[in-house]
């Protein structure tokens, strides 16, 4: 095998990509020295059984009778052509003594001929065979030496020309490797392509409008293992040794007018296997992420692999936009993506290899005046289990919107976003999973809040594997009251937020009271 250490040495570090691509030209170069030389050894057993098989049939045919009988024939064609000589008989004499020979040899040696000429023809045909599998051997060897001679020449001329500040190959194109033709896998790697773990040169994420944030190229002393970010192995909550980035030099202002800092690339991998991963944008006063602008949470596994893009404010998750993950590229098991987000006077829009994919709409005002976001990699979700990936680069910069005219079937756009009055949403529940923790839990949020339903009672939904739960009280007064009453002994409680279905529905319910005459208490939820 072809010994790759050198190159890795000129090239450190390398990504496992391209090592394994290394390692893998080495073992094609071996496959193919070793076929050459099972053809050549294949060619001369061919060689040696005809050769056994022409001495058995000689063996075999040949008496020494035969042979001295041949001896003799052999002598007495001699003396004839000498008589021949001295005879003045002329053409004819010696055209009629042929003739007389040829019949004399016919019936003793024609057999014995025949099969003579056979081996020695299938001889001869197996050493041609010999020569050209050995001259082919000889000019593929050659060829490999020329290469490996050339590759290893390449690289040393260029290393100084690699860029040590991310994991990429470079390679300078010369006359040589344009006129020649070769099937090896290395020379024949487009020199233009983009690296997988690189931002490509179309997307135009240059420091002239933004700067790159992960790796960070001031820090010269970083180590290889800093130049990818994956979430730690042992991390134990979200915030455990978690990727923070500082989004500096955002306005709001500027970005509702299209101008300033208001687009976040990330090029990632994520392993086939991997649950799920997250990202976060949120403000400096999030304390602790109570509070989140911006939620993307990939799930391979839930619901047949989805997306969720939501919000948080005070501890609440708002109504999630979940997106099938079949209706997207794919993020799980490839090479590297490309995650790009971009802040707009309307919201979030989310592109996933170049694929407008959601739009979160702006629920709570964005900061004012020129400020910072904070972006956030978490490494566990909120169940403390570790999130899988891995990310190679982050830029942070100004850029056009991405986003086309029609926006009728990208989710999230134009979406509704209200308060029940009269529902409330309670977490930071215990989880809980069978049947009778589900109704035991319903029965303590029936006995705790029973004051505010009224004659009827609360209506309490309890989600199986949840860690909240919603709690429908008699008025919006009542609501209000249980806000105010209850926050000490569940103080992540609030109001919980109307999907566009339950909207619809009590717009309809209301349109029939209407019709009916019924006059019902009404108040501002749109």
């Amino acid at each position: 095998m072809t010994d790759t250490s050198h190159i890795s040495d000129h090239l450190s570090p390398l990504t496992k990509e391209e090592q394994d691509l290394l390692d893998l030209y080495a073992k094609v170069k071996q496959f193919e020295r070793e076929a050459a030389v099972a053809k050549a050894e294949a060619a001369k057993a061919k060689l040696d059984a005809a050769n056994e098989e022409f001495q058995r049939e000689q063996e075999g045919s040949t008496s020494p009778t035969e042979v001295v009988t041949n001896s003799e024939i052999k002598k007495k064609k001699k003396t004839k052509k000498r008589k021949r000589t001295d005879d003045t008989g002329g053409d004819d004499d010696y055209l009629r003594s042929d003739d007389e020979d040829n019949a004399e040899l016919t019936d003793t040696d024609d057999e014995e001929k025949q099969t003579f000429r056979r081996n020695e023809a299938k001889i001869e045909k197996l050493r041609q065979e010999r020569d050209i599998v050995a001259k082919q051997m000889e000019k593929e060897q050659a060829s490999v030496k020329k290469e490996e001679q050339f590759r290893k020449e390449l690289l040393e001329s260029n290393q100084g020309a690699v860029d040590l500040s991310g994991p990429s190959l470079k390679k300078k194109r010369t006359n040589y490797d344009l006129e020649r033709k070769s099937t090896s896998l290395i020379t024949n790697m487009n020199p233009n392509t983009t690296p997988p773990h690189d931002f490509s040169k179309s997307l135009g994420m240059k420091s002239t409008n933004g700067i790159q944030l992960f790796p960070d190229k001031s820090k010269s002393s970083e180590s290889p293992s800093d130049m990818i970010w994956s979430p730690p192995k042992d991390a134990s909550y979200p915030e455990d040794r978690c990727l923070e980035l500082d989004l500096q030099e955002f306005d709001s202002e500027k970005v509702a007018n299209g101008e300033g800092n208001n687009t976040v690339a990330i090029k990632f991998s994520c392993p086939s296997d991997s649950k799920r991963f997250s990202i976060n944008i949120a403000e400096p006063s999030h304390e602790n992420y109570h509070s989140v602008l911006f939620h993307f949470n990939p799930r391979q596994f839930e619901r047949g692999g989805q997306v969720v893009i939501n919000d948080k404010q005070v501890g609440v998750w708002g109504q999630g936009i979940n997106i099938p993950l079949s209706t997207l590229p794919l993020m799980f098991g490839e090479v590297s993506c490309t995650l790009i987000i971009q802040i707009n006077g309307d919201g979030f829009d989310i592109y996933m290899n170049g694929q407008h994919c959601a739009r979160l709409e702006h629920r709570t005002p964005l900061p004012q005046k020129a400020k910072k976001l904070i972006l956030q990699c978490p490494s566990t979700d909120d169940y403390n289990n570790r999130e899988d990936w891995s990310i190679y680069k982050i830029w942070w910069g100004h850029k056009p919107s991405m986003a086309s005219t029609d926006l009728i079937n990208i989710p999230g756009v134009n979406s509704h976003i209200s308060v029940h009055s009269k529902k409330l949403f309670v977490s930071g529940l215990p989880k809980i999973h069978s049947q009778p923790e589900i109704d035991l839990r319903r029965a303590e949020l029936e006995r705790a809040f029973r004051k505010y339903g009224g004659l009827q009672g609360v209506t309490v939904i309890c989600p199986p594997n949840s860690t909240f739960a919603f709690v429908e009280v008699e008025t919006e007064r009542a609501a209000d009251n249980a806000l105010r009453e209850m926050i000490d002994k569940y103080p992540r409680i609030n109001r919980a937020r109307r999907s566009r279905h339950e909207a619809l529905l009590e717009q309809r319910a209301a349109k029939e009271a209407e019709n009916n005459g019924i006059v019902k208490e009404t108040s501002e939820w749109d």
